[in-house]
């Protein structure tokens, strides 16, 4: 491995090591501390939680078009490490406060800050190690697995932190923020006077241009209908499983280690998920990862108490790691290379945040009319009708059968660029990617 290499691997890693650090301290027991330290309700608990979802659609394609536009450079990355440092304040000295003030003063701010910060920041910081590590040959995924570790050394203890006072949580997740920027001044990125010309190129017309193609909406099937739903179901899933405890006490302490040890499994599933991907293909990876996160649901639905209600908690640790290496690698087989974030953060991560505002709501409706089980069935079934019409909107995409993933390389995917006609002669071979 490259000096070059290794100084940007170990410089990114302690980066996204730091941030979901942070995430998990300030989002994690997010539904816990609006129900029961707020007294908000599940309605209201819903409208800040599609509130945040609002922001970050609103932030989503102006930072795809950025970080396509800045390439290699590090503006996004060091503009949101400036606000993960402001979390302290912002939950304990603003956030708190409007929300007992008026409900919709205080979900718009913290739409604004959570939006942009960690629902929308999270996927620029993603797309940006992706295209990093295309170009210093390390799989994405094996960067993410530090980001694993950091969610999960803040979930082993934040639970119990939270019984202390949850402040705790919301500053030392600031105290992580203050390390970000020195993690992304050691990665030293050499420019790409190539790449860079192509990026400075890029008009917002042609990011627009993605919105005519059949490829993207098929993407978005699987998208806005699985997937959204499935982050519905999870965002109030902490409150849903302290309650199966003795005492909400017991069971936000539980929820923190089982997280603890779900996102440690999960960290192992993101350094050998590449090899399964290439196996089976990245479209079949989409398919297998929604799959479980289906039965997830609705097993979550069925379970009767703390051992069951742990084990669904846990398939999260593998759908994970599956789901994000295929899309990363669905979007490098189907899309222009120049245009990765935009679909990254306007296909999936504004697609995220467009079906949350409209659905988090609704789900806040029906776990107060149905309660959670029942709620959790309709989520599931709604999810299988939107996976199984994923069958035929995906389009397809072979195994990788190069040696680059027995060897810790990443085998490249070939691009189709949506600037070329159409008809053959759009797929590159492998190792031909513009850079």
């Amino acid at each position: 491995m490259s000096s070059a290499r290794r100084r940007n691997y170990a410089a990114l890693s302690s980066f996204v090591f730091c941030f979901f650090f942070a995430q998990a301290m300030t989002i994690s027991l997010l539904s816990i501390w609006l129900t029961r330290a707020l007294g908000l309700n599940g309605v209201e608990a819903g409208t800040v939680f599609s509130a945040n979802f609002i922001g970050a659609m609103c932030a989503q394609p102006l930072y795809g078009y950025l970080s396509d536009r800045m390439a290699f450079r590090k503006v996004v990355p060091a503009a949101i490490a400036l606000l993960v440092v402001l979390a302290g304040p912002f939950f304990t000295l603003i956030y708190a406060p409007l929300l007992h003030w008026n409900i919709i003063a205080g979900a718009i701010a913290g739409g604004i800050y959570l939006g942009v910060t960690f629902i929308a920041g999270s996927y620029a910081i993603e797309s940006y190690i992706d295209r990093v590590g295309r170009k210093y040959s390390f799989e994405y995924s094996r960067v993410r697995l530090w980001g694993s570790f950091g969610f999960a050394a803040a979930a082993a203890f934040s639970g119990r932190l939270y019984n202390m006072d949850p402040h705790i949580n919301f500053y030392l997740a600031s105290t992580a923020g203050l390390l970000l920027l020195p993690a992304l001044w050691i990665a030293h990125i050499d420019p790409d006077p190539g790449q860079q010309a192509a990026a400075d190129r890029l008009l917002p017309r042609d990011s627009l241009a993605l919105l005519s193609q059949r490829k993207f909406w098929g993407f978005m099937v699987l998208i806005l209908g699985v997937t959204n739903l499935y982050l519905v179901f999870d965002q109030q899933f902490p409150f849903y499983f302290s309650s199966l405890f003795p005492t909400p006490e017991r069971g936000n302490e539980m929820f923190g280690y089982l997280n603890s040890a779900q996102i440690f499994v999960e960290a192992g599933g993101l350094f050998i998920a590449p090899l399964l991907v290439r196996r089976i293909g990245a479209t079949r990876g989409l398919l297998l990862a929604t799959l479980i996160m289906i039965l997830r649901i609705a097993g979550s639905g069925l379970a009767v108490g703390p051992i069951t209600i742990s084990m669904c908690k846990m398939a999260h640790a593998i759908e994970l790691p599956i789901l994000v290496v295929s899309i990363f690698r669905y979007i490098a087989w189907h899309f222009d290379a120049r245009l990765a974030s935009t679909v990254y953060l306007v296909g999936v991560s504004f697609g995220h945040s467009l079906g949350l505002a409209i659905l988090s709501p609704i789900a806040g409706v029906g776990y107060d009319l149905f309660g959670f089980q029942n709620t959790y069935f309709l989520i599931a079934g709604f999810a299988l009708l939107f996976w199984v019409a994923s069958f035929f909107t995906l389009s397809p995409t072979p195994p990788e059968t190069g040696q680059a993933g027995l060897t810790g390389e990443p085998a490249e995917a070939p691009i189709i660029s949506s600037l070329d006609p159409p008809g053959g002669g759009d797929v590159q071979p492998v190792g031909a990617i513009v850079r």
